[in-house]
């Protein structure tokens, strides 16, 4: 199992973090039938050779997941499109 996280800042109200991360996981729900629940300001998500957390805190969001084997292979494509799905919902690295 390959171990992937990433830490994202974000400038929005915790409301608004939240309904961002929201977006990200229905639409990996309705893309990918990843099951998710919310815990708190988290979101637990799982499929068959993928499992995770999503937290949302007040300044940042950080995405934690364990990819199956068949997965691995595929980290870098899967880091590249959650950085951009991050940029897409909660705004734009700041240099």
């Amino acid at each position: 199992m390959a171990a992937l996280s990433i830490v994202k800042k974000h400038r929005l109200s915790h409301k608004q973090a939240k309904a961002a991360a929201e977006k990200v996981a229905h639409d990996l729900h309705t893309r990918f039938q990843i099951d998710y629940r919310w815990e708190g300001d988290n979101i637990a998500f799982e499929r068959p050779g993928l499992s995770g957390e999503l937290q949302v805190g007040r300044d940042d969001v950080r995405l934690d997941c364990k990819l199956g084997f068949l997965l691995s292979a595929l980290k870098p494509a899967i880091e590249k499109e959650v950085h951009k799905e991050f940029d897409r919902h909660f705004g734009a690295s700041k240099a």
